[in-house]
């Protein structure tokens, strides 16, 4: 029997994945490549792969952001390029969120369609321009649902640092927006990003169709168990936003069913990838 790196690989990764989760692919829902005013781009792209190699990890979702915000039209435009790049330098492995700057409105609308239509982008990413439910962001809701892609917003409850991020949205946006458009696909980011999440928490539940995302660097106990309990296994998605170190370690030391597990790790982005025959 051949033994490949891969199948090495895949055998260290299945430790923690365990073996409920082997029946699909292992899908982080949040993940970023670099900008390439960065002087060492590729080589860290390389490091991302090789490091989800190493965890098992066989999709990453991916967006690249510009580093100066907001956004305009060339430099989301300019990004999104980089994703596409990215994908044909790595087939299979990265799926490509497209980033837009709601604010420009037409330029988004033309980049969405031309991402997923024609370049096979599997999802929208929507930074901290503008809360989640203000009218400026309905168009692009609307395309999405159109396009049946997800939309990832970044998010947290922050009421500690105001100032970098005065129009971070939350739960309680996310949830306003999905009472809207309850047929949208709609992605929490990063429950572990900074912030209350026990909050946020309470303002998803009664919100049954947004999803939301396991990513951050916060390392407090008990986040996925108590997702679990509040929003259910079905609602959870496996993220890392680079931060794989603590997001891999909370799936690791979470006490729930493997059958739990296996829908977080890939199972529910599964669905939400299989809603536009992206898989």
């Amino acid at each position: 029997m051949l033994l490949t790196r891969r199948a090495v690989l895949a055998g260290a990764a299945s430790a923690w994945v365990g073996p409920a989760a082997q029946a699909g692919p292992v899908i982080d829902a949040h993940a970023h490549l670099y900008h390439r005013s960065r002087s060492t781009w590729r080589e860290d792209d390389g490091k991302l792969i090789d490091a989800a190699d190493k965890l098992g990890i066989e999709q990453l979702c991916c967006s690249i952001l510009p580093p100066s915000r907001p956004a305009t039209p060339e430099a989301f435009r300019e990004c999104n390029a980089w994703v596409a790049d990215a994908m044909a330098r790595f087939p299979g492995r990265i799926l490509g969120y497209c980033h837009v700057n709601p604010g420009y409105t037409r330029e988004s609308l033309e980049e969405i369609r031309r991402t997923v239509e024609d370049r096979g982008f599997i999802g929208i990413k929507i930074y901290n321009e503008y809360f989640a439910n203000e009218p400026v962001l309905f168009p692009l809701v609307e395309l999405a649902i159109q396009l049946r892609v997800p939309i990832l917003h970044h998010a947290g409850h922050v009421s500690w640092l105001p100032g970098p991020q005065p129009r971070i949205s939350d739960g309680g946006h996310l949830a306003d927006l999905a009472r809207r458009y309850p047929e949208a696909l709609l992605i929490c980011a990063h429950i572990c990003g900074g912030g209350d999440w026990e909050w946020t928490l309470k303002a998803l539940r009664p919100a049954k169709t947004v999803f939301l995302d396991t990513s951050g660097s916060v390392t407090d106990d008990g986040v996925i168990e108590a997702a679990v309990a509040h929003l259910g296994a079905d609602r959870l998605l496996f993220a890392c936003d680079s931060s794989l170190t603590a997001s891999v370690g909370r799936l690791r030391g979470a006490q729930i069913s493997g059958t739990d597990r296996a829908k977080i790790l890939g199972g529910n982005m599964s669905r939400i990838l299989a809603r536009r025959g992206a898989r």
